[in-house]
């Protein structure tokens, strides 16, 4: 699949999948940017025109945002959903 950094057990991840030039990625970017900085998540991003088996799995959705590596949501990331995901274990 793709490539994470190791992260400690109970450790949160936010993965924006995305690609440049894309204004829905920005956007989603700037709400995933406040909310993790917020709450002191880390995030990443990655580039779909980067990796082939990203393009395939997510070319029609981007941008899509992963919780834990579970699809959150594509499109629109709505900040106050991000937030209560990440809040809750």
């Amino acid at each position: 699949m793709f490539r994470r950094r190791s992260r400690e057990p109970g450790e949160r991840i936010v993965t924006l999948i995305g690609k440049p030039g894309c204004h829905l990625c920005d956007d989603a970017q700037s709400v995933i940017e406040k909310v993790c900085g917020e709450l002191g998540v880390p995030w990443e991003k990655q580039d779909i025109t980067q990796d082939e088996e990203l393009h395939r799995a997510y070319w029609e959705q981007i941008p899509v945002v992963l919780v834990d590596g579970a699809q959150h949501t594509f499109w629109r990331v709505d900040e106050a959903r991000l937030r209560k995901a990440l809040t809750q274990m």
